[in-house]
């Protein structure tokens, strides 16, 4: 069946963030309801210039303003409608919106397609609402959304007030609890421009927002809490359009173990997706994937100091001789480079600091950051000014009261003589005012070593990807889609399946069939050189399982070998129509085997896996895997990934193999895909026989299973 899908189009979502005119529907005077923290958020702890419409049929008047009794009452369409009533009411309610022509609807009502049948079937009429009146639907079963920047608040929360803390990082997040949580790292210094909590997405998605924040210039990095995917598609290009603009995307994506994944299902309607092709498609959309929430916050934090290049050296600056050493051994478990100071820097630390401090990188001041605060602040400058030195990490191993307080505000001034961020590190269990100071100046401490090494090795990372990508790169799904299960498949035979792997220009051997022995001796003795020989079936996949294959054949032995294949294959099954049996040459001896799959996964659609034949696939699960399309320079890439990969650029006497060969094959079978994306379901190219330089590649078997629709 072919798919009709079209490249995705996002709408502008301005009028969402910053509405000029907001109706919240249930808004009430009753103390401590949803209704009331809801319109309360927006009247009082909110600074919303626009035109604000509470919605009552009870009430007259709510917190001062004239209340109506519904949607259709009201003098005007607005952008953002807040629906805040019991379930059984919601429908109405948009349905009278979308007539009326607003834009959007935030749905912070529960008890849809998260709790029961009829919650399910409510959602899908919602759905139909928005696509038959144009109204947009967020949510429903969220906490809202909340641009920090105005601020607005339009959220039942009565943790808003305290939320806002205006920055550059933007949270797009399917949960509501974990995505406050992120929120309130503001508590050390780290500042949000907004944040979508979209639970079950029945219309906007995680994708919609991070598209938004993408083109949003208050916004410096993107953070995202996703359970699953809906629309896999319509993330990737969201994604894509994150590169292009330079916002980094920081992605914590639960379901990564078979609990999680049980755990996310329960929580949300999303797909949860194979956690390895999750994270295949966040490597290569530049998605850094990190392990948990405070990661999250400390690779974002990173970003809204500065823009990585990937070229980065860091100086550790320290007042104790221990947290200097312990932070250089980090940094260099982390793989991260230290800095080597010019010698103007060496002269101006030696000129500074005592005798007895330890001037090269990682300095240690000793004890003047109580004796001599000014020198503290002199000999930071020096190192953050540092011509070679991109990132100064500060540890700070205790609270000494009011002296950590005045060197902290000594952090801020050097930091406002250079453009190096100065990043402290805060190890101990005591939080004083010291802390506090950092937090208001922005300088938001790290609260581990461990913590600050995956974020820095994380930060700089994505400084190469920018550097490395391919700029004209696009995802194969954001032109395809991807298409539902296949109602009914079939399995070429390897002799269909290379015919069309050759006219791809994928090297393949051309193998004959013959369906009598007398055909299989007449073909052999054509051939004339060792011959591998196979069952041909459509219903029989795996060859050997069934004694299906045999390997080093000689011409002589081809009429004989035929009769023991077919009578194999018809006593292992005997329900399979045998169309005879496959003759081709025999690869050279030498060569490394490979191998090639293609597999549709349900949310990313086509992904590609590569590895190495034999126990380096099977016992080691060394492979690779790419999103379509391939290029020979990410094939390349791919190859080098693998741990057994000294294998093929040449270990202990063995020659280097054909890598180049290697790549045009892996990018050609992905242009093979391409351009029958929708017809393709799965394939496996097992084995792909590697020569040594300059002998070529050559698969020699090939399983192609397509949609029979």
């Amino acid at each position: 069946m072919k798919d009709t899908h079209q490249p995705y189009q996002f709408q502008d979502l301005n009028p969402l963030f910053n509405p000029r005119s907001i109706a919240v529907v249930g808004a009430s005077d009753k103390e401590h309801s949803i209704g009331n923290h809801t319109f309360r958020n927006i009247v009082e702890h909110s600074k919303f210039e626009g035109t604000l419409y509470p919605v009552n049929p009870k009430q007259t008047e709510v917190m001062g303003l004239k209340a109506y009794p519904d949607m259709a009452s009201l003098p005007e369409p607005v952008d953002v409608v807040v629906i805040v009533v019991p379930a059984q009411f919601v429908r109405e309610t948009v349905e009278q919106a979308g007539e009326k022509g607003c834009k959007f609807a935030v749905i912070l009502t529960s008890g849809f397609s998260e709790a029961d049948e009829w919650g399910i079937a409510e959602e899908k009429k919602l759905v139909e609402i928005g696509k038959r009146t144009g109204i947009r639907i967020y949510g429903p079963n969220c906490p809202g959304l909340v641009n920090l920047n105005v601020p607005i608040g339009m959220s039942f929360s009565p943790a808003y007030k305290t939320d806002i803390f205006p920055g550059s990082i933007a949270l797009a997040t399917q949960g509501g609890g974990l995505g406050r949580n992120m929120m309130q790292h503001n508590f050390r210094g780290m500042g949000f421009s907004a944040w979508s909590s979209s639970g079950n997405e029945c219309d906007l998605q995680v994708a919609d927002f991070v598209h938004h924040f993408a083109e949003d210039p208050d916004c410096k990095a993107i953070a995202i809490l996703v359970e699953g995917f809906k629309d896999g598609p319509r993330f990737a290009a969201a994604a894509a359009r994150a590169a292009e603009m330079g916002k980094p995307i920081i992605g914590l994506k639960v379901g990564r173990s078979e609990y999680g994944a049980k755990a996310a299902q329960s929580h949300t309607a999303s797909i949860t997706g194979s956690a390895q092709v999750n994270s295949t498609v966040f490597e290569q959309l530049g998605v850094i994937e990190v392990d948990d929430l405070d990661e999250a916050m400390d690779v974002a934090m990173l970003f809204t100091r500065k823009h990585p290049t990937g070229a980065e050296k860091v100086a550790v600056f320290a007042s104790s001789g221990g947290a200097a050493s312990l932070c250089a051994d980090n940094v260099g478990t982390a793989g991260l480079t230290l800095s080597t100071f010019t010698p103007e820097t060496t002269q101006k630390l030696a000129d500074t600091l005592p005798s007895y401090a330890n001037i090269s990188n990682p300095i240690d001041t000793t004890s003047i950051s109580i004796s001599d605060p000014q020198a503290l602040l002199d000999s930071l400058i020096a190192c953050a000014n540092d011509a070679n030195t991109d990132l100064v990490l500060a540890p700070i191993p205790m609270d000494y009261g009011p002296y950590t307080a005045h060197n902290a505000k000594s952090f801020k001034i050097a930091q406002d003589t250079t453009e190096t961020p100065i990043v402290p590190i805060w190890f101990s269990e005591k939080i004083g005012e010291g802390y506090y100071e950092l937090a208001r100046s922005g300088l938001v401490p790290f609260r581990s070593l461990r913590n600050m090494g995956k974020a820095v090795r994380r930060w700089i990372d994505y400084g190469t990807y920018l550097s490395e990508r391919e700029t004209s790169w696009r995802p194969l799904i954001v032109e395809t889609g991807v298409p539902g299960p296949a109602d009914k498949t079939r399995t070429l035979t390897e002799a269909e399946g290379k015919a069309e792997l050759a006219a791809a220009g994928v090297p393949a051997t051309a193998p004959e069939v013959a369906a009598t022995r007398a055909a299989a001796e007449e073909i052999a003795a054509r051939m004339g050189q060792p011959l591998a020989m196979k069952i041909v079936s459509a219903q029989i996949t795996h060859k050997s399982d069934v004694g299906g294959v045999k390997l080093n054949v000689q011409p002589g032995d081809a009429g004989a070998v035929f009769d023991e294949i077919m009578a194999n294959a018809g006593q292992a099954k005997p329900d399979a129509a045998l169309d005879g049996v496959l003759l081709e040459p025999m690869a050279p001896a030498g060569g490394v085997e490979a191998f090639v799959g293609v597999s549709r996964d349900p949310v990313f659609g086509h992904v590609m896996t590569f590895g190495l034949g034999g126990i380096y696939v099977e016992m080691f699960q060394d492979v690779t895997r790419a999103m379509l399309p391939v290029t020979e320079s990410q094939a390349k890439k791919m190859i080098g990934k693998l741990k057994s990969a000294k294998l093929l650029t040449g270990y202990r006497g063995q020659p280097p193999r054909d890598l180049d060969a290697l790549a045009l094959l892996v990018a050609r079978v992905s242009d093979y895909v391409a351009a029958n994306a929708d017809r393709i379901e799965e394939m496996d190219i097992n084995p792909v026989w590697v020569g040594a330089e300059g002998e070529g590649v050559q698969a020699l078997d090939a399983v192609i299973v397509v949609r029979d629709d």
